[in-house]
């Protein structure tokens, strides 16, 4: 995809938080309306589920979203 100039590169921000060790769960359900496979995720990405959100959630000193 080309991202205009302006505009943020979402695959390149994942890429740096995973290099740094953070995790990044796609929401499955989120993932199936839009037909996306797993194999069009960023490396080091997954398809995740509203239990490990709420994990992660539970167990983090801060939460981001976007």
């Amino acid at each position: 995809q080309k991202v205009p100039d302006g505009y943020y590169h979402l695959d390149r921000m994942l890429t740096t938080v995973i290099r740094h060790g953070g995790q990044i769960g796609c929401c499955g359900t989120c993932m199936d309306a839009r037909g996306l496979a797993d194999d069009l995720l960023v490396n080091g990405a997954h398809r995740s589920t509203l239990e490990e959100a709420a994990d992660w959630t539970v167990m983090a000193d801060k939460v981001v979203t976007f």
